[in-house]
């Protein structure tokens, strides 16, 4: 009877420059004992200069390699079709001036849109109505409403986004999350598309 190789080939994978890509670093691998370590061990992609920071590895390309070396043994694969390779260079520090820039920004940024979008309905207003309404008097700084609506729209946000500086507060994903995973995805299929050679072909009239 003729043994199999399984593969799943991994989404996304991580690797510092001049790195030897092994099937082991891009799939999961499930083979009979005797071929399992050299097969894992086998070199799928030599990343160099003219690689840049993204390389597509096809499996199809995988599967040549392993049919080069167990021509005998069937391959079976599961799951995603390309490996994203991600070429990781060493960050540089930020510099303090720079950081104190973009927080600068996004401060004052983020005050401005709050302070617009409470001018824009009318909030002081409704401030004061409640409060005569409540009191029976009439207050042009309703600091009884004004001081907790403060501490619970801040309150709001670190509920909104699940954190509180860098501590989550629970396990479920907050809304930035699931969106910079939907973009994360729709950005890996552009790439795999139109990175990969393989994924498109130009038939030539000549």
């Amino acid at each position: 009877m003729e043994e199999t190789i399984y593969i799943r080939m991994r989404n996304r994978v991580q690797a510092p420059p001049e790195e030897k890509v092994l099937l082991k670093d891009i799939a999961q691998v499930i083979a009979p004992d005797e071929v399992l370590s050299p097969l894992q061990t086998m070199m799928i992609h030599q990343l160099t200069d003219t690689d840049q920071n993204i390389v597509i590895i096809d499996v199809m390309k995988v599967i040549h390699l392993i049919k080069s070396e167990f021509g005998e043994m069937e391959v079976q694969t599961i799951g995603p079709a390309q490996t994203i390779i991600e070429v990781t260079y060493k960050k540089k520090g930020v510099s303090l001036p720079f950081f104190l820039l973009i927080w600068f920004l996004l401060f004052f940024g983020s005050a401005m849109a709050i302070m617009n979008f409470h001018d824009d309905v009318s909030m002081k207003s409704v401030q004061e109505k409640l409060y005569t309404i409540i009191t029976g008097k009439k207050e042009t700084k309703p600091l009884l409403f004004q001081i907790p609506y403060s501490i619970g729209l801040g309150m709001g946000m670190i509920l909104f986004f699940n954190h509180f500086f860098k501590k989550r507060i629970n396990d479920e994903p907050s809304p930035l999350e699931v969106e910079m995973f939907n973009y994360q995805m729709d950005l890996d299929n552009y790439v795999i598309i139109h990175e990969n050679k393989e994924s498109m072909k130009k038939i030539s009239d000549d």
